[in-house]
């Protein structure tokens, strides 16, 4: 068989855009020839750059491919409010990219829009001896990504999509992964293309790659009895933040259930108190904002706006709600980072339970479907007359960058996957882990933010008024190592697979750990596994775990917390 790498690319810092090499020879200085790599790379992420940057540094050949054709994931896609809880927990290349991003800002010529010392980020900026900051624009993100692609010379194939053809309809597996017993041997791209590898990463998040090559896994919240937890499964007591103000009516004429209800309101809802269920977090997209007049682009009304997608907000507001939808993270050059708030916000609730096992053209439709939705939620908010008067004069003032994701007119394509499938391997990371009530004794890497879940559904009380449910938010506690066992799967299932992002983790405890630093952190620990089990021979789950740990170490990864 023979194996090919055509449409491979090669990005360079010095230009916003890619560029195609069409005339590459056959064979680039180290890299080996006709698609064959040490390691391939499922998943342009944030965590499938720095596993790719790691493997470089390594001495490997390797090969990103990227389904999406987004490099950088969220960390580009609008996420510059950086989700993480003590800040030093996190090592390596990932706190080297936030290195850079401090380096960068630094320059008071990378301020356009504002002058350096008029931005006010609380904890953005952190100075001394490694100087850090945690805050950024989109764009930013993107050329610093280009650049750790560029230095390392790491081939890139965009639109790589796997083809997700099942082998049978009762078989797990398909036909784009290519299996000797446990073993990947390579995998298919849905135009024909093959690459193979020694050890493969899954760097998605979605886990398409891990779920064709059979490997178990699971999608939605587990029942509180499956771990002995208690903030798994259906949660209407814990659902206080980001909630409806009282009486509400979920009914499409006020007062009449026989109306119908409004769109989004699940009519199964809620479930019983703490059990499992398919249904998975809210997405949304983190939108870029400014209010720079000559950098703004207002708010439009989307051509298939539907009134009744609003009219829950409308209400809200109605019967008492005075709060902001919003939360407007400061960024760099007068822009924000703008996230889900209060009762009825960005995220989508309930409209994205299909989507980790949707095709790829029920993920463009039900991506769509987020983008129309908070387009025409902006537009209600800014210029709706039943809008209160002090939430259109504020919003108005803000819209979309010039300067941003200009295909999309200031609109990304990369939308929050918070959550999607999860694997399930001889390790799971749950609540236990989280509050430190199980310690792994294998870390690769540190967690340090709240147990954290978006709302799942909306729901009619029993008093027929509209609820949220899902919202989870319990932290005080410290940082906590992550277990290897959780990165890789179950030997018989596959032997030479790592998972850094759709990890093994309950529901709420993968809402702990899943955060950009931490993903990226994932991704250079997977990668470093990968060489040593390259070089050993040897399984992904035989790789020596205290020879791994010194590489860690000596990469500058944190792998345990003793401070208070």
């Amino acid at each position: 068989m023979a194996f090919i790498r055509r449409s491979s690319l090669w990005l360079a810092l010095a230009v916003p855009v890619l560029w195609l090499a069409s005339s590459l020879p056959a064979q680039t200085p180290g890299q080996p020839p006709q698609g064959e790599y040490d390691i391939v790379i499922y998943g342009a992420t944030s965590a499938g750059i720095m596993a790719a940057v790691q493997a470089r540094r390594m001495g490997h050949s390797v090969i990103v491919l990227d389904p999406d054709d987004w490099i950088g994931g969220l960390t580009t896609g609008g996420l510059g409010q950086t989700d993480i809880g003590n800040k030093a927990a996190i090592g390596g290349l990932s706190r080297e990219f936030y290195q850079r991003v401090a380096a960068y800002y630094d320059d008071a010529g990378h301020w356009k829009w504002q002058p350096r010392e008029s931005y006010k980020a609380g904890g953005a900026h952190q100075r001394g001896k490694e100087s850090t900051m945690w805050t950024f624009e989109p764009s930013v993100a993107m050329q610093l990504m280009l650049s750790f692609i560029s230095e390392n010379q790491i081939a890139v194939v965009r639109g790589a999509r796997l083809d997700r053809t099942p082998v049978t309809p009762q078989h797990p597996e398909v036909r784009g992964v290519r299996k000797d017993g446990a073993r990947i041997i390579s995998v298919q791209l849905e135009n024909g293309d093959r690459y193979q590898g020694q050890v493969f990463i899954d760097a998605t998040y979605e886990g398409d790659l891990m779920a064709g090559a059979g490997v178990s896994y699971t999608c939605g919240r587990e029942a509180n009895a499956r771990y002995q937890e208690t903030l798994n499964g259906v949660q209407t007591k814990q659902a206080i933040h980001h909630q409806f103000v009282p009486q509400v009516d979920p009914y499409v004429t006020p007062g009449k259930p026989k109306s119908g209800l409004l769109p989004g309101i699940d009519p199964n809802g809620p479930g019983e108190e703490g059990a499992g269920d398919r249904r998975i977090q809210a997405y949304c997209f983190r939108m870029c904002l400014t209010d720079q007049p000559e950098n703004r682009i207002p708010f439009e009304k989307p051509d298939d706006y539907n009134p009744l997608n609003y009219e829950l907000l409308l209400r809200n507001y109605e019967a008492g709600e005075k709060g902001f939808c919003w939360i407007n993270s400061a960024m760099p050059n007068r822009k924000t980072d703008t996230n889900n708030r209060l009762g009825f916000s960005t995220d989508f609730i309930g409209q994205n339970y299909d989507y980790p096992e949707a095709s790829y053209a029920e993920r463009k439709q039900i991506i769509q479907r987020h983008l129309s939705y908070q387009k025409g939620l902006m537009w209600t908010l800014a210029y709706h007359p039943r809008m209160a008067e002090h939430i259109r004069k504020e919003v108005s003032r803000w819209g979309m960058c010039r300067d941003e994701f200009q295909t999309g007119s200031g609109w990304q394509s990369q939308l929050y996957i918070r959550e999607a499938r999860r694997m399930v391997s001889d390790y799971v990371m749950t609540q236990h882990n989280c509050q430190g009530h199980v310690v792994a004794d294998r870390p690769v890497g540190l967690a340090a933010y709240t147990m954290d879940s978006h709302h799942v559904q909306r729901y009619v009380t029993p008093e027929g008024f509209v609820r949220n449910e899902g919202d989870v938010q319990v932290g005080g506690f410290s940082p906590y190592p992550i277990d290897y066992r959780a990165i890789v799967p179950k030997q018989a299932e596959c032997d030479n697979l790592l998972v850094p992002v759709c990890l093994s983790a309950s529901h709420i405890a993968f809402g702990s750990i899943r955060m950009e630093p931490v993903f990226m952190v994932l991704g250079q620990s997977s990668a470093t596994a990968a060489s040593l089990a390259i070089k050993s021979h040897a399984a992904v789950q035989e790789v020596s775990y205290p020879e791994l740990k010194t590489k860690l170490l000596e990469d500058q990864q944190v792998l345990d917390w003793k401070r208070k």
